[in-house]
């Protein structure tokens, strides 16, 4: 399927996506008749930059701590709002008392240093297909393919992103497909073949069954 990828996905389309997968799917048409409808149609659409400082400072931390972090150091900035040039006035120290780690706070300087040098030209991201994203985010320090699947999904609203590597997809398929062993990488892509262009919400939808929703 072909689609302009500066064009954002609508709740039509996310209605859509649902009675593809209802068809398509029985196992999969269970969970969406529990869950209603699917959640990234309301996920909040912030700015690029905020949006991987959020990614940046949630790694490895409950949502509720990554939340205070967050607004602790952004309220170090002018007008509370994160952007390279903001972010270049804090010194290393006010972000390390705020709550950021040593390697956080130097995966913050890159990401600030690669979008200011344009080698992270966050202003074409919308235009870039779903690889050229993953790559481009990539490049930064501290974002991994993870992190940069999820910004797809919840940031760039891209309906057939399916992050295989994801803990929560695994345990999800393993339980809800009832299957013997484990899921490998490639099993999750050949059942989620039938989930073709919405893997997207397909997954919403897997981890929804386990309510591991990942944070936003």
């Amino acid at each position: 399927m072909h689609r302009l990828y500066d064009s954002p996905v609508t709740p039509a389309d996310y209605a859509r996506a649902r009675r593809l997968l209802l068809r398509r799917d029985p196992i999969l048409a269970a969970l969406i008749k529990r869950h209603g409808q699917c959640g990234l149609a309301s996920a909040q659409r912030a700015d690029h930059f905020s949006a991987l400082v959020r990614a940046i400072t949630g790694q490895q931390l409950s949502v509720k701590a990554a939340a205070t972090i967050y607004g602790r150091m952004v309220a170090l900035m002018p007008e509370a709002q994160p952007t390279p040039a903001t972010l270049a006035t804090v010194p290393d120290e006010q972000l390390r008392a705020a709550g950021m780690s040593r390697q956080k706070v130097q995966y913050l300087r890159d990401l600030s240093d690669k979008v200011l040098t344009g080698a992270l030209p966050l202003d074409d991201l919308d235009a870039m297909s779903d690889e050229e994203v993953i790559a481009a985010l990539t490049q930064v320090k501290g974002i991994g393919r993870w992190s940069a699947e999820m910004f797809l999904m919840f940031r760039l609203h891209r309906p057939d992103v399916l992050p295989v590597d994801d803990l929560g997809i695994v345990n999800a398929v393993h339980r809800v497909y009832r299957l013997r062993k484990r899921p490998t990488a490639d099993r999750i892509r050949q059942i989620g073949e039938a989930w073709k262009p919405y893997r997207s919400v397909a997954s919403w939808y897997l981890w929804r069954s386990l309510d591991n929703e990942p944070s936003r």
